[in-house]
């Protein structure tokens, strides 16, 4: 496997992508972006797949955005072809037809922390630090640390981390609701797969409906996810089977089945 990459596993319905450049503590560049955005692609197209687990190589999980990558852009390249570009990674990822679990095997900061923020459930070791530590470099959250954060987690705990520069440890972060489970150290992965064995047990449809479902209510993605529902019902229709029949016969629609 090439040097920053991210590998995609598979086995029992489950999908393990582990972010894989653990000489740079899995900092996230160009090259590790698009390997993330390929790698949902793939657990996306896979209809095996009902849950995936995120996690790292090595020592951490991720400590974000690497600085060599950004740092001698400019503005214009840098809001495009990084910011942007990342945004839309970590949408295609947060918005997974699938669960997401995150495997906090290490440190999550900045931009890595904002990639486990971007999971339905986080599983972190004991021994893991979590921050927003992107104001001390002059810089700020740029992945959505602002903005689905604050959504999922609450305002005050994103400005203590992003205002402050305050680190949680993992038991800290849990009481903040920003870890779900706390394992001993070493554990995330395991930890991770069982929890992901008894999602893997309940109905794919209903998981990710439901997925959609909490993404409205939630207002981080109510456009596309309305959309999504209306169009996975209406597929089951007979009027919709009735009027791709009248196109292909040349005909005008006779629209009386309903559902």
């Amino acid at each position: 496997m090439a040097e920053g990459t991210v590998r995609v596993e598979i086995e029992d319905h489950i999908a393990v992508l582990t972010v894989s450049r653990p000489d740079k503590l899995n900092a996230l560049d160009l090259d590790m972006l698009k390997s993330l955005s390929a790698a949902a692609d793939e657990v996306e197209a896979n209809p095996v797949v009902r849950v995936a687990i995120l996690t790292g190589e090595g020592r951490a999980f991720s400590a974000g955005g690497d600085i060599k990558a950004w740092g001698g852009m400019e503005a214009q390249e840098f809001g495009h072809a990084w910011v942007r570009y990342g945004h839309r990674v970590f949408e295609r990822l947060a918005t997974l037809r699938v669960p997401l679990i995150a495997a906090l095997n290490g440190h999550a900061l900045g931009g890595g922390l904002e990639l486990a923020g971007l999971a339905d459930i986080r599983i972190g070791e004991g021994q893991i630090k979590i921050g927003l530590p992107e104001t001390g470099l002059g810089m700020v959250p740029g992945w959505s640390g602002t903005q689905r954060l604050v959504k999922r987690f609450g305002a005050q705990v994103v400005r203590r981390m992003a205002l402050g520069g305050e680190v949680f440890t993992a038991e800290e972060a849990r009481l903040l609701g920003l870890v779900d489970i706390v394992s001993p150290t070493g554990g995330a992965l395991e930890a991770a797969r069982n929890y992901a064995k008894r999602v893997a047990l309940r109905g794919p449809a209903a998981l990710e409906i439901v997925k959609l479902m909490i993404a409205s209510a939630s207002g981080e993605d109510n456009g596309s996810a309305v959309e999504a529902l209306g169009s996975i019902l209406v597929a089951k229709t007979a009027d919709l089977r009735e009027g791709v029949a009248a196109f292909s016969e040349k005909r005008a629609a006779n629209f009386e089945g309903g559902w």
